[in-house]
């Protein structure tokens, strides 16, 4: 009695009030609304670090004061961010080294052929390796176009997201899953939604880049009909480091479910084999390299800045979603609403942990109806139920599209949006970007829903 008092007591000590979501928040509206209220403030990164510094602070303090597992929940988060930009800043270190020399004229098929080739890797060395090492050649192939914001979105779309749903390598979301016992291959059979999804983007973007082509000036036609240098690659030993980056998140990941490592250990392990990738890119590119692809650190230090008050602070969020599935005040039953509810919410919380959070809520749900409880660190039982499986796919669908629905959904999303304005493209505010998702991609993924999770 004495032990069931105590944990009913823990419990109610790590329940979550609804008033400590409000620093995420607050947060997300000073990313939404200040590039546009105050465009100079913003644009430094020291302003962005005060800002997500002063809304993590008092989500730090209360994670250490108040709730019985406050730390652990912390601590969590702060390994995730440390193994989430440890890969991004390894992935764009090394695609930074790499430079298309040559031209390629920014015409709406050679534009669809980046983003076909970027669908077609980043589900092989990820959504955030497949974005750094093509937009820094697309923007080039079209700098002499004057309206070119939406040749972005669309890439961000499909080689920042859609494109990654094939294996866990492809995006964090479905890695973690991976970890927690889905089969390595058990993605390949989302190949009919990412077929559905790519394909139509693919479509709808050649139509609108083709009507935004002949919108553009004579001198843009006559610039893009000129002669073409012979294109060449340049720092091509970064392929390898590339190479290193997705055998270490393999290698890494087996091993760790094998052996069962901790957290600590395998996050401690990826951000080694990352960090190691990065150096060796950094020694090994010839010096004229990078200058040439206009490289510059700032993206990654506004990415780092800005998700690592994300990280602490959806924290509470995270926490009030467990206890709300838990407790079954979440009830899902139908694999359209896991797609829905988990693509909304990864819109704007990280999209890995949000395909934790539902993939432990269909596993109670799964668990409750058979009677036999499915434990939420080994999906694979989840995987190889039937219900369960439709549940898995609807979550893992709806963590990765909709990923694409604000740029901080996922990790490259912010760091392609910072290259592309450091490239002098004038991106969409927040709410702008919005817009375009809501007109563009929704409408295919309601499609989507009615062909694969009716």
């Amino acid at each position: 009695m004495t032990s069931l008092f105590l944990a009913a007591e823990a419990a109610a000590h790590d329940a979550v009030p609804v008033a400590w979501v409000s620093p995420f928040a607050v947060l997300l509206l000073c990313i939404a609304v200040l590039p546009l209220a105050k465009p100079h403030y913003w644009e430094h990164n020291k302003h962005k670090g005060i800002i997500a510094t002063a809304l993590s602070v008092p989500v730090v303090v209360w994670l250490l004061t108040g709730p019985t597992h406050g730390w652990h929940w912390l601590e969590e988060s702060l390994l995730d961010y440390a193994a989430f930009i440890g890969l991004l800043g390894a992935l764009f270190v090394i695609s930074g080294g790499i430079y298309l020399k040559g031209s390629l004229a920014g015409t709406p098929l050679t534009n669809t052929g980046f983003m076909a080739v970027g669908g077609l890797i980043a589900s092989f060395v990820g959504t955030t390796g497949a974005s750094m090492l093509l937009i820094r050649p697309l923007l080039r192939a079209n700098a002499s176009r004057e309206r070119k914001a939406h040749i972005v979105i669309f890439f961000i779309f499909i080689v920042s997201n859609a494109g990654g749903l094939l294996t866990p390598l492809g995006d964090p979301p479905l890695f973690l899953g991976f970890l927690r016992g889905v089969p390595f291959d058990w993605t390949l059979r989302l190949w009919g939604p990412w077929l559905f999804v790519n394909g139509a983007l693919l479509a709808v973007f050649y139509g609108f880049d083709r009507v935004m082509a002949r919108r553009e000036p004579p001198t843009t036609a006559a610039s893009n009909a000129g002669p073409r240098a012979r294109l060449r690659l340049d720092g091509k030993l970064n392929f390898l480091w590339l190479l290193g980056v997705v055998l270490t998140s393999l290698v890494v990941g087996t091993v760790s479910r094998q052996q069962g490592w901790s957290q600590e250990v395998r996050d401690g392990a990826l951000v080694l084999g990352m960090v190691a990738m990065a150096v060796l890119s950094l020694v090994t590119t010839p010096a004229g390299v990078r200058p040439a692809n206009k490289f510059s650190w700032a993206p990654i230090v506004e990415v780092a800045v800005i998700f690592a008050g994300i990280f602490v602070t959806m924290v509470p969020a995270m926490k009030l979603l467990d206890v709300m599935g838990a407790e079954g005040r979440i009830a899902l039953t139908e694999p359209w609403q896991y797609f829905w509810v988990t693509g909304a919410l990864s819109a704007f919380l990280d999209n890995a942990p949000t395909y934790v959070t539902f993939a432990t809520i269909a596993c109670g749900v799964v668990g409750r109806a058979t009677g036999v409880p499915i434990d939420p660190s080994s999906l694979d039982r989840l995987a190889a139920d039937p219900t369960g499986a439709a549940y898995l796919a609807a979550i893992s669908c709806g963590a990765v599209f909709l990923g694409a629905g604000t740029y901080i959904g996922n990790g490259p999303n912010f760091m392609v949006k910072a290259i592309a304005e450091e490239n002098g493209v004038k991106m969409p505010s927040f709410f702008g970007y919005v817009v375009w998702s809501a007109a563009i991609l929704v409408p295919v993924l309601l499609a989507l829903t009615f062909v694969s999770f009716r």
